[in-house]
């Protein structure tokens, strides 16, 4: 086989792998917050496992993993299973977000410089999951609003509102730990040329 062909598979191979650990990290490792009318909302790190695919594959392969694996998570929450298309939007925009500006704006895989290169890694997943802090909870609350009425969607806003935030801060800061960990290891596992 090609090589071109060599790294579609290889490529592929790490989309199901970050799908699978953000589905597992979403799914078992989260922290669940019931609220009123049969809702919830969690704390957890599946968008840390996006942010980092983003950062390793790039924005749309490390966006795709993300919404694969904690869409379907959604899918097989009953509490979440509403949720699921506007779980697949957000998630894929954080990795193209994230990808985005750490590839296009920050060149962070050509950067050298330690200082530079955790700079565009904070910045990076900053803007993608900040994204996500506002998308989330406004587009939530549109489902909510349809689906549960006005009081109800009022009164769930706050609570996802702060869970995004905190999903987000504490996401940043692990993403960002892992990202500067592997890094120095990603060329030679096969996620992109450029790295050193």
């Amino acid at each position: 086989m090609n090589t071109k062909g060599n790294q579609s598979i290889r490529r592929m191979a790490y989309i199901a792998i970050f799908a699978a650990l953000s589905y597992t990290v979403f799914t078992f490792l989260q922290f669940k917050i019931p609220l009123p009318g049969g809702d919830a909302t969690s704390i957890h790190l599946g968008n840390a496992v996006v942010v980092i695919a983003a950062l390793l594959l790039g924005g749309l392969p490390g966006g795709l993993a993300g919404a694969i694996g904690m869409t379907i998570g959604d899918l097989f929450d009953p509490i979440y299973v509403v949720y699921a298309p506007k779980t697949f939007i957000c998630k894929l925009c954080i990795g193209l977000i994230t990808g985005l500006v750490a590839n296009k704006l920050g060149k962070l895989d050509a950067q050298k410089d330690p200082k530079q290169i955790m700079k565009w890694t904070v910045i990076s997943a900053a803007a993608g999951l900040g994204f996500n802090v506002i998308a989330d909870p406004l587009i939530g609350y549109f489902y909510k609003l349809v689906i549960l009425g006005r009081s109800m969607a009022d009164i769930t806003l706050a609570w996802n509102v702060g869970a995004s935030a905190i999903n987000a801060g504490i996401s940043l800061v692990v993403a960002s730990l892992i990202y500067i960990k592997l890094r120095p290891y990603a060329a030679h596992m096969g996620f992109k040329k450029s790295i050193d």
